[in-house]
């Protein structure tokens, strides 16, 4: 019922409208998840990071196209055994459920994103966001001096953020040049100050946001 699948980046894993035969959850790498207008424009809807789940229980067809920005590894399970499985074994569904109110979460987090946060707001509620994923991997706390890898190209990010790529490579050499971040290579991050961050971004250090 499970099998590993590897995807280069660029290369897609499922395209909108496509039958799917598997849901799965990610192993490691990033995936973007877009959807594709009628007059063929795409918008990035979201992410998919290690740890997401991929597809729904009982629906056949898939809502978006998911392809990978870095290799990813996706365990994969077919579709009719695991609904089966869910059947069975309650505490399956429940962590399911769980899974999918955390992506409804997300979704409403990122139209405020996009609908009342400024560009340096944007950049830093991204790189938490990244932070707290990290951290949860781990199983500990997002906090102090922490480095992250930055899977998504510098167009990717403005992409999903809806700025400019101009916009968003000046943002992180503001941030770099007043010290709340390092940049390490071509991808690797280090939030000097996770607090702070959260503070830039308009949330508090536990993710919420204040009155």
């Amino acid at each position: 019922m499970k099998l590993y699948r590897s995807f280069e980046p660029g290369q897609p894993i499922i395209w909108e409208g496509d039958r799917m035969d598997f849901v799965g959850s990610v192993v490691t790498g990033v995936a973007t998840l877009t959807q594709t207008l009628e007059d063929g424009r795409t918008q990035m809807v979201g992410l998919l990071l290690p740890s997401d789940f991929l597809g729904r229980p009982s629906r056949d067809l898939a809502p978006y196209n998911a392809v990978a920005a870095t290799r990813v590894v996706l365990c994969c399970f077919r579709r009719k055994p695991f609904e089966q499985m869910m059947r069975s074994t309650p505490h399956l569904a429940h962590r399911l459920l769980e899974m999918t109110l955390d992506e409804l979460d997300a979704a409403r987090e990122w139209m405020l994103l996009l609908g009342r946060k400024t560009a340096r707001e944007r950049i830093a509620s991204f790189l938490t966001l990244l932070a707290r994923r990290e951290a949860a991997l781990h199983k500990r706390q997002p906090g102090g001096r922490m480095q992250i890898d930055l899977a998504l190209t510098r167009e990717a990010m403005a992409d999903y953020l809806g700025l400019t790529l101009e916009t968003v490579s000046r943002q992180i050499s503001t941030l770099k040049r007043e010290g709340v971040i390092e940049l390490v290579g071509k991808r690797a991050i280090i939030l000097t100050d996770f607090e702070r961050l959260a503070e830039e971004s308009g949330d508090d250090a536990d993710g919420g946001y204040p009155d």
